[in-house]
């Protein structure tokens, strides 16, 4: 089940509330052979086509709109938090590949997030206590990956830390500029909820990230 608040309207008020427009997308969720119960694909780290088919048409149409939108084209990110989170390290590192075809002119437009911000996201990392990474997109890594944000707690039980440590490694490796924070208590899918702990203060800490990109300014 979609997380449509939690996940979603919640996150587009608290950040329209710092002046950024946001735009709430309602994806494919994975199906098999991508849905990450079925046990199905190698790993259960697959890349999920059609999920990143509806990403990639977004942002491509939001910069074919940017005028109209009143937004700068060259700031156009992406936010998710677990499986959404994943499909945020999926579009920043398959940006260049052509998963459907060309329907009209909005499909010339770049499907480059200009930042990524990954929520405790998950199918990153190959086991626990390692850092080896998803080969899927340690393969398509490359300097060309937007900044990154990325968050995960050290207890949480559904995507491991060693989702976002894996993939800060290979983003490091890259050269590609990338902000970690992991916290002791925060657990899964708290969304902004998580009130009462440390955790609770990330989305300060990502707007003062954004600043320091030059996407946020006060």
């Amino acid at each position: 089940m979609l997380a449509i608040d939690l996940e979603g309207t919640e996150i587009c008020d608290w950040l329209t509330s710092r002046g950024i427009t946001c735009i709430l997308l309602k994806w494919r969720v994975p199906s098999p052979p991508y849905d990450w119960r079925c046990d199905c694909r190698p790993h259960n780290l697959a890349i999920s086509v059609p999920s990143l088919e509806d990403v990639q048409r977004t942002l491509r149409l939001v910069r074919t709109r940017s005028v109209e939108l009143r937004i700068d084209p060259r700031k156009i990110g992406v936010i998710g938090f677990s499986a959404g989170g994943f499909l945020v390290v999926e579009a920043s590192t398959h940006f260049d590949d052509r998963l459907y075809p060309p329907t009209d002119a909005v499909d010339q437009e770049s499907a480059r997030p200009d930042f990524a911000i990954a929520i405790y996201p998950g199918h990153l990392g190959m086991e626990k206590d390692s850092i080896a990474l998803n080969p899927d997109i340690a393969s398509a890594i490359t300097s060309k990956v937007p900044p990154t944000f990325l968050l995960q707690n050290e207890d949480d039980h559904v995507d491991m830390v060693e989702d976002a440590l894996s993939y800060y490694m290979g983003l490091k490796k890259a050269g590609v500029p990338v902000e970690l924070h992991s916290y002791a208590q925060g657990g899964h899918g708290f969304g902004l909820h998580a009130k009462k702990l440390p955790v609770s203060g990330w989305p300060q800490l990502v707007e003062k990230w954004l600043g320091t990109i030059g996407v946020l300014h006060e």
